[in-house]
């Protein structure tokens, strides 16, 4: 329906103050809030319904309009029944955002007008769409406190007979229909979801249709509701991340009404993704937090005091974790052209999810930050025992996975890749340097091996890696410092890149002709640089021992 048929029926008490030009925008919606940002539950094209509780001083109205403007809502109508009067600075931001304003009769209840537009709107529809249609308007109006995915779900099921169900990226089933039969199969959910990544990859318009085992789908991706198709300036950003809603019938014969409807179904389904997404931030910023203590050195003590922060947000109703395991995972793409570390954050919160997990959100246990390409996990444990073979239970890489790689593969498709590593797990936050180094460095043999989607973890590391990490501080101090600080000065008043020289010579297995070829010096110049670091050290490094102690040094340093 039309902005103008609101305005010509008299019933309604709409008065326009604002927008006479925009009139024959389409209204596919309505909403009713008081919140000062209510863009989480908009997806464009209602008509908001507002009594102004949420403005204390004129300031406010301009970042309001601004939130709806930018959310694409067709028109706001604002009650008389609170001020009297719309305020002049709503008028002028509507204005300036050329956003239509209605003024609400104070005699006119706001459902009278909720209840019009919801008529209206699912009477555009035919059949046995109305139904749905009607009911769908309606839990969009009421945001999150709707029903969710599962109510709509159901309602594909009772009212038009789909069996319909919300899959992870990975391929994990997040909500289902309870009134069309049994929930998908893992492997089933595995496939699909590898089709949908797979066909959007290749830059295909959903809906994605396939036939798996005799029984024939079509996938609808699910896009954050505050973002439009166009809005991701590489499809890599998202794939990874954006869940997808998979119907069991053939999409290719349906009329534009029912593609309309499964379309707005995924707009509603968006709006409970992007609540979960914003109810991650907080242990988003725990994990940064926490994180950010351990890489700089922070006194263990002041770490300890963060987790006992964190824990109870972590494991609620449990108290402190008595042990805890880092995963650090990488997401790369050929030529370094997007950002990977929001996709390895928002992969390492769905593949740590703990399938005997219950609740709405099973993820509510993982803290997750990202910096670069990587992104790091804390993950709480409530106990770990100890196996048959003497090691610990815990997160095992192999297992984390298992289930993930067919889907996760398809959506890295040519130009990405996976790495993952897991550290064992710590006792106290003395232990959490230790993990963390442990984690990338597992994360690096995973790197060295073939394949889109790999991992290690900390029972393959087997060299001087595994010891690294808990060496003390004090220890590591004294042991560079006695072995490489000479090399510094010298380097600081000569300019003589001696370390840069030592890594190389290190790296080249003590062979003078490819690194001198390395660092583009003549044989004979090297030979010089060499000599001078042994004769500040006072070591050899043409014997097995120094060379190992220099290169367990720059490891360390």
């Amino acid at each position: 329906m039309r902005l103008r048929a609101l305005l010509d029926t008299d019933a309604l008490g709409l008065r326009l103050l604002g927008g006479e030009d925009e009139l024959d925008r389409s209204v596919r919606g309505v909403m009713t809030t008081d919140l000062r940002d209510p863009s989480r539950y908009l997806s464009g094209g209602e008509l908001v319904l507002t009594g102004l509780a949420w403005r204390r001083d004129a300031d406010d109205s301009e970042p309001f309009v601004r939130i709806l403007a930018q959310a694409g809502v067709a028109a706001l109508a604002a009650g008389e029944a609170e001020l009297g009067d719309v305020p002049e600075d709503l008028v002028l931001a509507c204005a300036r955002h050329r956003l239509p304003l209605f003024a609400v009769h104070e005699s006119v209840a706001f459902a009278t007008i909720t209840e019009h537009v919801v008529r209206q709107v699912s009477g555009e529809r035919a059949g046995d769409l109305a139904a749905v249609v009607d009911r769908h308007r309606r839990m969009m109006t009421s945001g999150p406190a709707g029903g969710g995915p599962d109510v709509v779900l159901d309602l594909l099921g009772s009212d038009l007979d789909l069996r319909a169900w919300v899959l992870s990226p990975a391929g994990r089933l997040i909500a289902g229909s309870k009134v069309t039969g049994p929930e998908l199969a893992p492997e089933t959910c595995a496939k699909l979801a590898a089709e949908h990544l797979a066909a959007a990859r290749t830059g295909r318009r959903g809906p994605h249709r396939m036939v798996l085992g005799g029984s024939r789908y079509s996938l609808f991706p699910i896009r954050s509701s505050g973002r439009s198709p166009q809005a991701a300036r590489d499809v890599r950003e998202t794939v990874l991340s954006d869940w997808l809603l998979a119907v069991e019938a053939d999409a290719g014969d349906w009329p534009e009404e029912r593609l309309d409807l499964l379309q707005g179904v995924t707009q509603l389904i968006a709006v409970e993704r992007d609540r979960r997404d914003a109810a991650r931030t907080v242990r988003r910023r725990l994990a940064q937090e926490v994180l950010e203590l351990v890489q700089t050195g922070a006194a263990p003590a002041e770490i300890a005091a963060r987790l006992r922060v964190a824990a109870p947000v972590l494991l609620p109703g449990l108290g402190a974790a008595p042990h805890w395991q880092v995963v650090v995972a990488r997401v790369e793409w050929e030529g370094g052209a997007v950002e990977g570390g929001p996709v390895a954050q928002s992969l390492l919160e769905e593949v740590l999810v703990d399938p005997l997990a219950t609740g709405p959100e099973p993820s509510d246990r993982i803290a997750v930050a990202h910096t670069g390409d990587e992104a790091i996990a804390l993950v709480p444990l409530p106990a770990v025992s100890t196996e048959h073979d003497g090691s610990e239970s815990g997160l095992l890489a192999d297992a984390l996975l298992q289930t993930v790689r067919e889907p996760l593969s398809a959506g890295l498709n040519d130009d990405g890749r996976l790495t993952l590593g897991v550290s064992a797990a710590v006792h106290s936050a003395e232990g959490l340097r230790g993990a963390l180094e442990e984690a990338r460095h597992a994360r690096r043999v995973a790197a060295a091996r073939p394949g889109r989607v790999c991992a290690a973890g900390h029972q393959e590391l087997a060299s001087h890696v595994l010891l690294l990490p808990f060496v003390p501080d004090d220890v590591r101090r004294a042991f560079t410092a006695r072995l490489l600080d000479p090399l510094r000065d010298y380097d600081q008043r000569h300019r003589a890149e001696l370390i840069p020289t030592l890594e190389a010579f290190l790296e080249c297995d003590g062979s003078w002709t490819r690194c001198a070829t390395r660092l583009h010096l003549h044989v004979n110049t090297l030979r010089y640089r060499v000599g001078r670091i042994e004769q500040l050290t006072g070591r050899d490094l043409s014997r097995l021992e120094d060379k190992l102690d220099f290169f367990l040094a720059l490891r360390m340093s």
